[in-house]
């Protein structure tokens, strides 16, 4: 299983179906963690799952969105209602309540993946306006036997290898 992960798109819309272009080929499904500041029906998010930023206006993206994905659980949200330019302690919460197994989230403009408690947390960057470096980007997550690889890409450079991570699979000993 392989999930293109994006968020902060702030109204880019060519990027979006470069992006979508790019990774065709190689992704089951596609996510937005929100401020794509699109309405639902525009085409740079055609089958994307898109959760509700705070600079979304419209309103008619879902605050969560939550997904079983080859026998791990998502839970997808911006992180605006849970203060993650600051902590992740309430996101940690909230994916804890729901018992995620990965958690997807923006918001902050900041690349990064970490383990906490056995949950795994992934913030893509902003492929318009990046916070703490200068790449503009998202990434691939893909499901590998008892680990998850981490892509990290650049919209402009293409993939980063040195920023490649694995982890491993929230309770691989639990999933067929």
């Amino acid at each position: 299983m392989s999930i293109l992960i994006v968020s902060d798109s702030h109204g880019l819309t060519d990027e979006l179906q470069e992006i979508k272009k790019r990774h065709a080929h190689e992704v089951q499904m596609m996510i937005h963690c929100g401020d794509s500041e699109l309405q639902a029906n525009h085409d740079a998010l055609a089958n994307f799952f898109v959760v509700q930023g705070n600079c979304d206006r419209a309103g008619t993206f879902p605050e969560e969105w939550i997904e079983e994905v080859s026998g791990l659980k998502l839970f997808v949200t911006h992180g605006h209602r849970f203060s993650v330019k600051s902590t992740l302690m309430n996101l940690s919460y909230r994916a804890s309540e729901v018992e995620a197994d990965i958690v997807c989230f923006g918001h902050s403009h900041l690349l990064g993946a970490e383990m906490i408690d056995g949950i795994l947390f992934i913030n893509p960057g902003s492929i318009r306006l990046p916070r703490g470096r200068t790449e503009k980007t998202y990434m691939r997550l893909e499901v590998v036997e008892k680990e998850i690889n981490l892509y990290v890409y650049d919209f402009d450079q293409g993939k980063l290898d040195e920023l490649t991570q694995v982890f491993p699979l929230p309770r691989w000993n639990e999933i067929d």
